[in-house]
């Protein structure tokens, strides 16, 4: 299992590095992780495992990016309440 998260982790920063922070609504990150199992359904389909993988993977690092963008407008909603 370890592999495999290394794997998601470096997808991770790999985008980090493409993107930079990413802060979009939900709804965008919706529409985002869905592009990505898309072609993880289009690479099953067209039997390229290799394809396949390397998409579940980048499938996992949009949800995890999601999540911390998420985790991110909380803290800063907290932080904007503590300051008021």
């Amino acid at each position: 299992m370890s592999d495999v998260v290394g794997e998601v982790i470096q997808e991770r920063e790999r985008q980090n590095i493409e993107w930079v922070e990413q802060n979009h609504m939900p709804t965008v990150w919706l529409a985002m992780l869905m592009e990505e199992v898309g072609e993880a359904a289009k690479a099953i389909c067209e039997i390229k495992l290799r394809n396949y993988r390397r998409e579940l993977i980048q499938v996992a690092a949009v949800a995890i990016a999601a999540v911390e963008s998420l985790d991110r407008k909380a803290q800063k909603k907290r932080c904007d309440e503590e300051a008021e």
